[in-house]
């Protein structure tokens, strides 16, 4: 048993984190799952979006029970002040989708959880409709598989892009399993040579937001465990 599971999207954002961990490959319910572990951490990455981390969420519930369920990973900023790499502890998360939100009893402002990658003009609908400060796509997922288990949860984000950085839509690069299909992005940047500038800061922000995040974890990982395990109490609030 693991006192601590971690949900994360990409291996990416937390490589340099794991790179060292035990990997353990397991299949549940037709799907087969790597998992990281070390001492009492154990980590997933479920894939991109809400159904992908609800799914990953869910696996590492029934594998290894753990007593708290984080959801890690990047975010994009709705406040113009978050610079990336920041780290963001949400003192509430909000389901875009339905309106619903979980309260936690740690942490500062609102993330809120949407079902794609935000545009500019998307952000700040998403920060005026919900107070919120940054926006995520995992979040509520595993917040409500928590809930639904009865297993603590918590979250720590890191911002990977600004309030005002635009990018084409990046939902045809990611595939029904939640998979980012590098391969095809790399085809479809390497043809439109007006995007690289974006590229490249996109890459550099991505790195600079993994290190940050990755040294978060590992502080909490390894120098105070008890209180990585002794995290949020959670109040579910349905606002439909």
């Amino acid at each position: 048993m693991s006192k601590v599971a971690i949900v994360a999207a990409l291996e990416r954002e937390v490589r340099a984190l794991v790179k060292q961990w035990r990997v353990s490959e397991k299949e549940h319910a037709g799907r087969h799952f790597r998992f990281f572990e070390k001492d009492d951490v154990v980590l997933v990455c479920g894939g991109i979006g809400g159904e992908a981390a609800r799914r990953a969420a869910e696996v590492v519930i029934a594998l290894y029970a753990p007593t708290v369920i984080y959801s890690a990973g990047f975010a994009g900023a709705l406040d113009p002040g978050l610079r990336v790499a920041s780290v963001v502890q949400p003192r509430r998360v909000v389901n875009a989708g339905d309106g619903s939100c979980v309260n936690l009893d740690r942490g500062e402002g609102v993330l809120v959880s949407f079902g794609s990658v935000a545009s500019p003009a998307q952000k700040a609908k998403l920060r005026d409709s919900f107070a919120a400060q940054a926006v995520d796509m995992e979040a509520a997922a595993v917040a409500r598989a928590a809930e639904v288990r009865g297993v603590g949860f918590g979250v720590v984000k890191v911002i990977s892009d600004e309030f005002d950085f635009t990018f084409p839509s990046m939902e045809r690069f990611v595939d029904s399993e939640g998979r980012f299909l590098e391969a095809r992005f790399a085809v479809f940047a390497a043809l439109r040579p007006w995007l690289w500038p974006k590229v490249v800061r996109l890459a550099r922000n991505s790195n600079r937001a993994s290190l940050a995040l990755c040294n978060w974890l590992r502080e909490m990982s390894t120098k105070r465990i008890s209180g990585f395990a002794d995290v949020h109490g959670m109040e579910a609030v349905d606002r439909r």
